[in-house]
């Protein structure tokens, strides 16, 4: 039986680890951090977005990304680095910026985005135990325009008048003079994420061929003839037939001790997560604002609102100035939502490509595996990775095309 070491212990290593045990491989789980799912799987949006993807490279975002820059509590937040990667990684960004490769990427990901939907199902855990929610998702849009344009989309679901978005979604009241319209998609589910995490754990180390959680920072993959022969680590250096590079962001430092460069880059997003009470009017249904960039998500007794797409590098300090302007825009949006008095602040980094494509399967040595670049939709397309990569590493077809999924020097 061979052994595989999974380097990560967020929301994307864990469902790896998952899978290649069921597939019968014996798994080690490398995780810096003293608790899994403590980094950007901690307090992300918590959407499971199956069935409406939107990757950020689109025709028009370049000039709607220099008004953003302009506005005081715009989406977007950019610090020029003296990095030759953030600039390598703008210039990818800006070739993908085009509809037809929106379209085509869009594709990549809802084939993705299926089979997520699929294999989370399979898993067969406790719904309620990690607060999970499949009442919908609403994409309110405030430019006529705009929403023109998505309803005219033959996949774009349920179009609703401003009205019709705010009988759907009452919590929305507040904001119905400054809406043009929605789409909503059924079937679309929302969960917390750390608590998946959590649990997936715990039905890790009850299998009989998980070798157990290493707690301890890699450091380096050690490449020899083709293979990487081991991985060090600050408990010393680690051996096994196969590793698996899960770790987010550290997974692009982690390639390069191995001369691979992987084309990620860390977009920094925030969140708060405020109580609810009786007497708050809490969103049932997943909201995204699109224009504002903003999603509402009600998880358990908490309202989890995340945005922001901050360019500033490897940096996951909490910027005050940017949960005081999520602060702003939520209570305009959603004033009777939740006790936002009482709002948690959070950070992360959310390890993107440029065409928000993740990278899955073989890398250029015989026994290194990739599951990276997931940005902010490692949770929705975690499962759905890990099938990819159990199959792959079995030798078997991969249960999707991989067009634009598999890594390219």
């Amino acid at each position: 039986m061979q052994e595989v070491i999974v380097i990560g212990g967020g929301v994307v290593g864990l469902t790896s680890a998952w899978w290649l045990l069921e597939a019968g491989f014996r798994v080690t789980l490398l995780e810096r951090a003293a608790a899994v799912g403590t980094g950007a799987s901690f307090r992300n949006g918590g959407q499971l977005s199956y069935r409406y993807v939107a990757p950020l490279a689109d025709a028009g975002v370049p000039l709607k990304a220099v008004q953003w820059l302009l506005q005081k509590d715009g989406p977007l937040r950019f610090s020029l680095e003296g990095d030759p990667r953030q600039w390598s990684w703008l210039a990818r960004f800006l070739f993908n910026c085009s509809r037809s490769a929106n379209r085509r990427t869009t594709q990549q990901l809802l084939g993705l985005g299926e089979l997520s939907r699929r294999a989370m199902a399979e898993l067969n855990l406790p719904l309620a135990a990690f607060s999970w929610r499949d009442a919908g998702k609403l994409v309110v849009y405030r430019s006529p325009k705009v929403f023109t344009r998505a309803a005219a989309l033959a996949d774009a679901g349920e179009t609703l008048t401003a009205q019709q978005c705010v009988t759907l979604e009452p919590a929305l009241a507040a904001s119905q003079s400054q809406l043009a319209g929605g789409i909503f998609t059924p079937g679309e589910a929302v969960a917390d994420c750390h608590a998946f995490c959590e649990m997936l754990k715990a039905r890790l180390l009850a299998h009989p061929n998980f070798l157990g959680v290493v707690h301890a920072e890699a450091s380096a993959l050690i490449a020899r003839q083709g293979r990487i022969a081991g991985l060090a680590t600050t408990s010393g250096v680690l051996s096994s037939d196969h590793y698996v590079l899960a770790a987010g962001m550290q997974s692009r430092e982690l390639a390069a001790t191995a001369d691979m460069k992987l084309p990620i880059y860390p977009l920094k997003g925030y969140s708060l997560s405020a109580p609810i009470a009786a007497a708050h009017l809490a969103p049932e249904i997943s909201v995204t604002d699109f224009e504002r960039k903003v999603l509402y998500a009600r998880i358990d007794r908490h309202l989890r609102v995340a945005a922001m797409v901050d360019l500033v590098g490897v940096d996951a300090r909490i910027d005050q100035d940017r949960i005081d302007s999520l602060l702003r825009i939520a209570r305009e949006t959603m004033p009777q939502a939740a006790d936002y008095a009482q709002a948690e602040p959070w950070a992360g980094l959310r390890p993107a490509t440029p065409n928000s494509a993740p990278i899955l399967g073989p890398s250029p040595y015989a026994n290194l595996w990739l599951n990276v670049g997931h940005g902010p939709l490692g949770f929705t397309f975690a499962c759905g990775s890990a099938s990819v990569l159990s199959a792959l590493m079995r030798g078997k077809p991969a249960p999707i095309a991989l067009d634009g999924l598999l890594y390219r020097p």
